[in-house]
């Protein structure tokens, strides 16, 4: 059976290389859902999602005739594009949405408990603060990192993946980042 299947995504693919409207039509039936599920997980937006299936199918139109059945089955070359198209959203979006997504926001930290005595109070809003100033004194990619894993809850290949970076760079930027905060905080208890 999967012989077969896989038999007609390599017959279809090479209609769509011959310009088959049909064909393309029939390979997007047979994926598109799977495609947008996968990008949806990743991106957690309809619109963007549907962007990824288009471009996927758009890029097969473009580029069937340089499928290789000697590299590989027909949906494992589709599920690479996908990847390849999901992750060139993700960063789109990561530079787009750096400062309003990813920002670190005073209301992030708010305390939670209703219970919180006045001085508890105003200590939690001034190492709240302390802990902003700090943050805006770093490099804009260690910023961000720190942010992705400390208040968005991020691993680092999460992060990896959100950024379009290897994962020593984001361990890297991580350490750089603790390290320059950790400095800062010294240096400020030294005054």
């Amino acid at each position: 059976m999967e012989s077969l299947f896989t038999t007609t995504d390599v017959l279809l693919i090479t209609k769509i290389a011959q310009k088959d409207q049909s064909a393309l039509s029939a390979l997007y039936d047979r994926y598109g859902k799977i495609i947008y599920a996968i990008a949806f997980k990743s991106l957690k937006s309809p619109e963007e999602s549907e962007e990824v299936v288009l471009d996927v199918f758009a890029q097969v139109w473009r580029i069937a005739e340089r499928y290789d059945t000697q590299k590989g089955r027909v949906d494992t070359w589709l599920f690479t594009i996908a990847r390849s198209r999901i992750l060139d959203r993700l960063r789109k979006l990561q530079r787009t949405h750096v400062s309003t997504t990813f920002s670190l926001d005073t209301t992030e930290i708010q305390p939670k408990a209703d219970n919180v005595d006045l001085f508890e109070s105003v200590f939690i809003a001034e190492r709240r603060s302390r802990v902003i100033a700090a943050m805006k004194k770093l490099p804009d990619e260690q910023r961000l990192v720190i942010e992705l894993a400390y208040y968005q809850g991020l691993t680092q290949s999460q992060i990896a993946e959100v950024t379009g970076v290897s994962l020593g760079t984001v361990k890297t930027r991580i350490r750089l980042g603790l390290k320059k905060l950790q400095s800062i905080f010294v240096t400020e208890e030294e005054f």
